[in-house]
């Protein structure tokens, strides 16, 4: 062995250390998948918590209605995308393949499924928009419509990544799985 004080071992060109155990690619790919899942999670508490917040000076009307207009019917249910996170973040320490698949099936429920359907509720105000020029709603003097689009763009691309992110770690999860029952 090669020491900071001393000579390198007697023997030895350094180039021995393929024969040394490294850690299998499926725990590598572990690791990453779960800080890239967390990095999208924290950044969909960010978009749910300015959600909330919109919602909250709406309804308590904080602010009069030319500075932020009532909730769209989609965002009520798309508080509940929360619950996806939550199960997804409680599935990391122990690699709990069953909060993984839960977290992904309420993804779908929960934060797709809202998505879409403001995509739709929204549809006739951002044509009138963009067609005459007209907006009912505003979100400090920008049209609603265009704002919560972009939100919803934004949560779109969180929730697909955070998707295809979390397939990847479930084939991960099952193929360590699958070398454990084999030995």
């Amino acid at each position: 062995m090669a020491s900071r004080a001393g000579p390198r071992a007697a023997g030895t060109d350094g180039s021995d250390f393929q024969h040394r155990e490294r850690v299998a690619m499926h725990y590598q790919m572990s690791v990453t998948l779960k800080y890239e899942i967390k990095k999208l999670i924290y950044v969909h508490l960010v978009l749910w918590l300015l959600l909330v917040a919109k919602m909250s000076v709406g309804h308590l009307r904080l602010l009069s209605h030319d500075q932020v207009a009532m909730p769209y019917q989609w965002e009520y249910p798309y508080l509940l995308s929360i619950v996806p996170s939550i199960l997804g973040l409680l599935s990391f320490p122990r690699n709990n393949i069953s909060y993984l698949v839960l977290s992904m099936i309420s993804m779908g429920l929960f934060s797709i499924a809202p998505l879409i359907y403001g995509s739709m509720e929204m549809f006739p105000a951002a044509q009138q928009l963009y067609r005459h020029g007209k907006a009912y709603r505003f979100l400090f003097g920008f049209s609603a419509v265009s704002v919560m689009y972009l939100v919803l763009v934004l949560a779109v691309q969180v929730h697909a990544w955070q998707l295809h992110y979390s397939k990847k770690l479930l084939d991960s999860w099952f193929t360590s799985t699958q070398e454990k029952k084999r030995k």
